[in-house]
């Protein structure tokens, strides 16, 4: 049975645009949608999921989901919202990233099933390598005009920028390729919508024009709004770059803790658009919210929602301990249940010292440890005050001056972790 998806996505306030007639199309029997995917990684990053979400929001409505992976449209390069064309690549580095982007999107997409509405994955470069220039202007780019092109706002802004680089022809067609993408689709799969974020309207009805011109058909358009943060700085990015899906280029800690810090404003956003959760239970939430913002209602079930998602169960235990370290109770135990990566991350910017292995295994006095060692504290007679003073702790347990660290306090062989009072840590490593 078919559930509204425009209504569904409207409710998430995941439309900006949608072409008169989309929701009664969809609403008449199973349709195929796909969105468009770049390649340029192997791996997709948090700024990729909006599509992703409307994919699966697509399949769960009873419709057919289709993943195109831009092959042939990521060796040009997109001038929607960009500043400067993208670095092409070679055909074994975009199948390689390409296998690994259906291996992430297999976690919110069914591609394996016998269902008549299975997602499927696709690539432009296996319609585009064999076309060549010359039968491409001559089937395609003779049935949109020149001014039809630079209509386009992703176009007057790339040509009105200051960049003195100017728009190479490579990028003005850019439209055509991708128009010929949905032209393809619908040919062949019967595709008749086209799914995407708000930079991408003006390529995306390029699409449904060629359709209409070539194909003879009628098609649609739907697209999101480009997701923004309350405070002005851009969403999915860190100080250290893109939050990524892939858990070595962003570890399951540091991606939970992204969704952990959203801003109210920005959570109680988010929380319909990166979450399956329904209608009801959210406004419960955004409720709940409300009446004790302190408690952080809505940041938390976003960031366990969205970790198990695209990590899995376990990581968000291991994400909720390790912030559990900084920021709540926790003993040995659960530093020494943390993996060298998470460490790293859960301390990051924390001092360091090196210790040879050696004086550890053979019993390291505190004062050595917190002193002449480390440089943790400035003297003897001050790590003796704090010893004295009962604000020292070793992987978070409390310690005298007698006490002796040894091979059994390091976590993962290699760290300890000294602490004076609440909120001020030092790691020694041992080497």
């Amino acid at each position: 049975m078919l559930k509204n998806f425009v209504e569904e996505l409207q409710w998430r306030g995941m439309i900006h645009d949608v072409m008169p007639g989309t929701e009664e199309h969809l609403m008449e029997e199973m349709r195929t949608a796909y969105v468009g995917i770049d390649p340029t990684a192997d791996s997709l990053h948090i700024g990729h999921l909006v599509g992703v979400m409307m994919l699966r929001h697509f399949q769960l409505c009873g419709h057919k989901p289709f993943a195109l992976v831009g092959g042939a449209t990521g060796m040009i390069g997109d001038p929607s919202g960009k500043s400067n064309e993208r670095n092409l690549l070679d055909e074994a580095t975009l199948r390689s990233n390409e296998e690994a982007l259906k291996n992430q999107l297999s976690k919110f997409l069914d591609f394996d099933s016998n269902a008549a509405n299975a997602a499927q994955l696709v690539n432009n470069y296996d319609w585009m390598k064999e076309f060549s220039f010359l039968s491409f202007i001559r089937d395609v780019g003779k049935h949109i005009t020149v001014n039809y092109m630079m209509a386009k706002d992703s176009v007057k802004k790339r040509l009105s920028s200051d960049s003195s680089e100017g728009m190479s022809f490579t990028e003005f067609t850019y439209q055509l390729v991708q128009g010929y993408d949905f032209l393809q689709l619908y040919r062949e799969s019967d595709c008749t919508l086209q799914m995407g974020g708000s930079d991408q309207w003006g390529n995306i009805t390029t699409g449904t024009e060629l359709i209409r011109r070539i194909g003879g058909g009628k098609a649609y358009a739907l697209t999101c709004p480009l997701i923004t943060k309350a405070d002005g700085t851009k969403f999915g990015k860190t100080e250290g770059g893109n939050v990524w899906l892939d858990p070595k280029r962003t570890s399951p800690y540091k991606f939970y803790q992204y969704w952990l810090n959203t801003s109210d404003e920005d959570a109680e956003k988010y929380i319909k658009i990166f979450t399956f959760l329904d209608k009801e239970t959210v406004e419960k939430l955004v409720a709940e919210h409300k009446e004790a913002p302190h408690m952080r209602a809505l940041q938390k079930k976003l960031a366990e929602e969205i970790t198990v998602m695209v990590h899995s169960e376990e990581e968000l235990e291991n994400a909720i301990k390790a912030s559990n370290i900084l920021f709540g109770k926790s003993t040995s135990e659960d530093l020494k249940g943390l993996n060298e990566e998470t460490f790293l991350d859960v301390f990051e910017g924390v001092p360091q010292a090196e210790v040879a292995l050696g004086d550890i295994e053979g019993g390291l006095d505190m004062i050595g440890a917190l002193a002449d060692k480390s440089g943790f504290l400035k003297s003897n007679g001050e790590a003796r005050r704090a010893l004295k003073e009962n604000s020292i702790s070793v992987n978070k347990e409390k310690v005298k001056e007698d006490y002796q660290i040894t091979a059994s306090d390091l976590i993962n062989n290699k760290f300890v972790l000294l602490q004076r009072g609440k909120k001020n840590y030092f790691v020694l490593k041992a080497v």
